[in-house]
């Protein structure tokens, strides 16, 4: 139930992965606070993470964004294998560059409500938490073994060009929503149309 799932992410604080990322980062334990965000899941075709800074190279001008197929706990949940990656300059000029190919080689697909971490790790210094804790859907995601061959990402051009540009476009909107402060922003595409499911200040820049 929704009780169960508000106590897994929250629990997820105290799990091994975070513990020893949190020692080795030199961040005492107990001042990590942990809340939970209950969200809808949108059923994404298509689920995105900006960064509106390249950590790459720490251009202020352009952007770094990965994408992958279905929702983007197969991101953000360091599921095997790679998402589309591709630059894009904040101005929208000179078009996206890809970076890598995808090879993600499984969607996750599912809707109802989805249970995610939202700590104060992310501000701590020299300290990154994203991806450390649990996201929990209140219904098990389904699986979806990919076939690239099929994929629009891989074989339609004009596709792919016009959703990097739409998400380029939208990332580079919140940084100026958010008075120009860097951004990591999680997100997804359905129907052609980009939407935001949080966003929150960029870490190591």
């Amino acid at each position: 139930g929704m009780w169960e799932a508000v106590k897994r992410v929250w629990a997820s604080k105290w799990g091994e992965r975070a513990f020893y990322s949190c020692r080795r980062a030199g961040v005492h334990h107990g001042d990590v606070r942990m809340a939970v965000l209950v969200q809808p899941l949108v059923e994404a075709e298509y689920a995105f993470v900006s960064h509106t800074v390249n950590p790459a190279n720490n251009d202020p001008k352009e952007m770094y964004v990965e994408v992958v197929v279905g929702q983007g706990e197969a991101l953000v949940g360091n599921h095997p294998g790679r998402a589309l990656g591709f630059t894009c300059s904040k101005d929208g000029g000179g078009g996206s560059k890809i970076c890598s190919a995808p090879s993600k080689s499984v969607s996750l697909e599912g809707s109802g409500l989805i249970f995610r971490s939202d700590s104060n790790a992310e501000d701590l210094p020299g300290f990154a938490g994203a991806g450390l804790f649990e996201s929990v859907p209140m219904v098990e995601h389904g699986r979806r073994t990919l076939s690239y061959r099929h994929e629009k990402l891989i074989h339609d051009s004009g596709f792919t060009t016009d959703m990097m540009k739409k998400v380029g476009e939208v990332s580079a909107a919140v940084e100026v929503a958010m008075g120009g402060v860097p951004q990591d922003i999680e997100g997804c595409v359905v129907g052609g149309e980009v939407f935001v499911v949080q966003t929150r200040p960029q870490v190591g820049v």
